[in-house]
């Protein structure tokens, strides 16, 4: 994947160390029934949820 330009709803790393350890921990808690890891960084997942709730839906 190319790097993507950052968005103003776009989590710091000070903001992101404060939200990473319980995503952690609730993904650690419900595993992939398939053993799937995902595709993406839960932390783009995160910035992409701020990005969508910041700007609405077109």
């Amino acid at each position: 994947m190319s790097e993507r330009k950052p968005y103003p709803s776009d989590l710091s790393d000070e903001q992101w160390s404060l939200i990473e350890p319980v995503i952690t921990a609730w993904k650690d808690q419900h595993r992939s029934v398939s053993g799937h890891q995902g595709a993406y960084e839960m932390r783009e997942i995160v910035n992409a949820m701020l990005h969508q709730g910041r700007t609405g839906c077109q």
